[in-house]
């Protein structure tokens, strides 16, 4: 075999990480960027959210899975109160267990291993370790159904309904969350399986119990954010495992040029998951396919985490807090072009 001059390749050595007793989280996070694998990759999901800081980017934040059950709600309302995101999408799950938690209910620890037939019994649901009492759930059940009578027979978009809830909620204030916190601060939420959730059970439950509900317009939540995206000076994107959250932000790009919007891709995206590609699913989807059908940029800064998301999330937004400081304090946040209803 021929040899050929590599040192085109050799630019950087991976350096060692030496342990410092004194060292913060950024700090930490900073010399993983010198490192590899998923530490390398975590380091580098804190730089390009720092980079969308700094630019002038309208910031979507995808949240799927189990993730305020599992104790990251008040992390999701800190980005929402400091504005280090600007549109969240989310599961119907995670705004139901934001609002249980909002009028003062609990997620309990417990465990994988516990008999579920004697859960069952003691009526207590279970989201792998975390534990909930069934009956406090009816509970919530009840408060999102008699809100939504209360509102009437409106047509809304999730955007709409979801400001409104959070407005409720802020006024109960128990505890607040993600949910009051994005009405206070006018941060957009979508939901586009609202009703894949419990939020849907209640509403559907009111409604057959013959009481007037809103009509929630989900085609309206698709032409909305495309329409943001196209309004945008850049876009940046964050997701938190996948499924339907990342799904609809990424569409945004295919809906606009038919709706005759021009767009050029998300300019930034971050993903932390542990599904992987192989499988063909949304969820575990690379940004280099996505590109293909041009819902990324060319030139996109992007990573992937591969990492538990209760892991990876909160180390990188301690990092970026630690880290960027600066940057936090002197963001102005995009302006969006949207219609609160009145409270």
């Amino acid at each position: 075999m021929e040899k050929k001059d590599a040192a085109g390749f050799l630019q950087k050595p991976v350096e060692s990480l030496q342990v410092n007793a004194e060292s913060t989280i950024g700090d930490l996070l900073q010399r993983m960027g010198n490192t590899a694998f998923q530490a390398r990759n975590l380091s580098t999901a804190v730089a390009i959210w720092a980079e969308m800081l700094k630019d002038n980017v309208t910031i979507f934040f995808g949240l799927a899975g189990a993730m305020v059950p599992a104790g990251m709600r008040r992390l999701i309302t800190y980005l929402v109160k400091n504005r280090l995101i600007d549109c969240l999408v989310s599961t119907g799950a995670n705004l139901f267990h934001d609002c249980h938690e909002e009028i003062g209910q609990m997620h309990y620890q417990g465990s994988h291993r516990a008999d579920d037939l004697i859960l069952k019994e003691h009526g207590i649901d279970r989201i792998y370790d975390v534990f909930a009492l069934d009956w406090n759930f009816l509970n919530t059940d009840k408060v999102i159904a008699d809100f939504g009578v209360s509102i009437g027979e409106r047509k809304l978009n999730t955007r709409e309904f979801l400001y409104l809830l959070g407005a409720h909620l802020s006024k109960l204030g128990k505890d607040a969350g993600i949910l009051s916190a994005a009405y206070e601060a006018k941060i957009p939420i979508y939901c586009p399986a609202i009703s894949d959730s419990s939020i849907g059970i209640a509403l559907a439950v009111a409604a057959a119990k013959g009481s007037k509900i809103p009509s929630l317009d989900v085609i309206s939540d698709v032409l909305e954010s495309a329409h943001l995206v196209a309004d945008a000076e850049a876009t940046g994107v964050i997701y938190v495992a996948g499924g339907t959250p990342k799904n609809f932000i990424q569409q945004t790009e295919v809906t606009a040029p038919l709706v005759g919007r021009t767009v050029k891709g998300h300019t930034y995206a971050i993903q932390l998951s542990v599904d992987p590609p192989y499988w063909g699913g949304l969820s575990g989807c690379t940004f280099e396919e996505a590109q293909s059908w041009g819902k990324i940029a060319k030139q996109a800064q992007k990573v992937t985490v591969y990492c538990d998301a209760t892991i990876s999330l909160p180390i990188v937004v301690h990092a970026l807090v630690q880290q960027h400081a600066d940057l936090i304090a002197a963001r102005k946040a995009p302006s969006l072009r949207l219609a609160w209803p009145k409270t």
